[in-house]
């Protein structure tokens, strides 16, 4: 049966490639489309590439009728969710690709995004959007919480391994690049071509808001609290995001970890031992590709997580969620070979 699908924040990088991705899902049907500054406008004045598509004009949100609708992509910005989650009927699920319902501490969302948080009695119900580790809470929730671009690539690697005691946990080092699309579509002065091209620079550095999801999740993981060090670089190029890990481990051992959590897994493809994963292997897809090396200092390992940050760092990843909770093949709409060069 066909499922009615709204993308709310349409006119944004996420939400236009949610919808080159529902095109062709065997049974998810594009029912609305919503944008701010952009309601009225075609989707295909907003995205020429999108043009050959039969799509419903872009409206504001307080315009689409949610009474058929049954789920909605949340692809707004942050401090949004709380307050229109509660405007949405009941039957209608939802995948926020914000940080909304991503951290489970009122304070640690103060913290780390300068906003209170205007849900917190929704929150213990909400299943955080990384599939491959909650499945089966992701299957029976009304809302899920899409993952971070960065933590995405982080955490694929090191849960399972700090669960399985494999590395660690005391000095866990996370050096990650990412294209120029993780910042949104919005006018930024740093991100002109004229400023970010031929260049290469740190941001966020000790105190980047995704490191809110890493405390969580990886201290989750562990069973006791883990502050791992993180500094976010710039890289010139558009999508693509590598997050290269040091730790504390045994290299065999670890490869033989995710080598067993990750098989049979459609998107998670652990690369043989020593192998390089690039950025551009994964480019338009939903995969994330790991690596494992020795490092030439005994018992610490170089771990190399590459994924699209658009793809399973947000949109991707987001259909894949969808699919899980509406009871669809996880793989719908995203077998996409990446597409290279």
């Amino acid at each position: 049966m066909t499922k009615k699908i709204a993308v709310l924040g349409a006119s944004g990088y996420t939400g236009a490639e949610l919808v080159r991705l529902i095109a062709t899902h065997p049974s998810f049907e594009i029912a609305a489309l919503s944008a701010d500054r952009k309601a009225g406008l075609p989707m295909g004045e907003v995205f020429p590439h999108l043009r050959h598509l039969d799509l419903p004009v872009l409206q504001k949100i307080d315009e689409v009728d949610f009474s058929g609708i049954d789920l909605a992509f949340f692809a707004l910005p942050h401090g949004v969710a709380h307050g229109l989650v509660r405007q949405i009927p009941d039957h209608v699920k939802i995948v926020d690709l914000s940080a909304d319902f991503r951290l489970r501490d009122a304070q640690e969302y103060r913290k780390w995004y300068k906003l209170d948080h205007g849900a917190m009695d929704l929150q213990p119900a909400v299943a955080y959007g990384l599939p491959e580790i909650y499945r089966d809470r992701i299957a029976g929730a009304r809302i899920t919480a899409n993952t971070g671009c960065y933590v995405a690539t982080s955490l694929l690697p090191l849960i399972p391994l700090l669960r399985a005691g494999a590395v660690g946990a005391e000095d866990i080092v996370i050096d990650a690049k990412s294209g120029a699309s993780g910042a949104g579509r919005g006018l930024n002065e740093p991100l002109l071509f004229s400023e970010a091209n031929e260049g290469f620079k740190s941001y966020g550095v000790a105190g980047h808001r995704h490191m809110g999801e890493l405390d969580q999740e990886l201290s989750l993981a562990a069973g006791r609290p883990v502050l791992a060090a993180f500094t976010p670089h710039l890289v010139p190029m558009i999508r693509g995001m590598q997050a290269t890990i040091y730790a504390a481990g045994d290299a065999a051992e670890i490869q033989a970890v995710l080598e067993k959590q990750y098989a049979g897994e459609p998107f998670v493809d652990i690369l043989p031992m020593g192998a390089i994963p690039q950025t551009q292997h994964v480019k338009g897809s939903n995969l994330c590709r790991i690596a494992v090396h020795a490092d030439r200092r005994p018992g610490r390992v170089i771990i190399l997580s590459v994924l699209d940050n658009l793809m399973k760092g947000a949109s991707g990843q987001a259909l894949q969620c969808a699919n899980i909770m509406l009871g669809e093949a996880e793989t719908a709409g995203l077998n996409l070979a990446p597409v290279f060069p």
